[in-house]
């Protein structure tokens, strides 16, 4: 089963708000077994034009068990913080199988 991915890019616009999602998300991420692979850092666009200035990438075991994620209620309980504080695109992708 190929492991799946949560692809993020955001722009904050309230980053003292915005901080209290950041602060909870990671323990939701873990209790699915999911981890981030990039969580902002330094992006350089060499092509097209960036959806946000921050980017993300949450691995999961499988999409199941990202979309358990996603639709779970740890998760949904602080999800209002981000979309009240940022804006940006969010997209689920499937690994390649091994």
């Amino acid at each position: 089963m190929a492991k799946a991915y949560v692809i993020g890019e955001v722009t904050v616009h309230d980053a003292e708000a915005y901080a209290e999602y950041s602060r909870q998300v990671p323990a939701t991420i873990e209790q699915y077994g999911g981890r981030f692979l990039v969580r902002g850092g330094q992006t350089t666009q060499v092509e097209g034009e960036a959806q946000g200035n921050r980017r993300v990438v949450i691995e999961f075991p499988d999409r199941d068990t990202l979309v358990s994620w996603y639709h779970g209620p740890e998760y949904q309980a602080i999800l209002p913080i981000r979309h009240a504080n940022s804006e940006g695109t969010i997209a689920f992708v499937d690994g390649v199988e091994a």
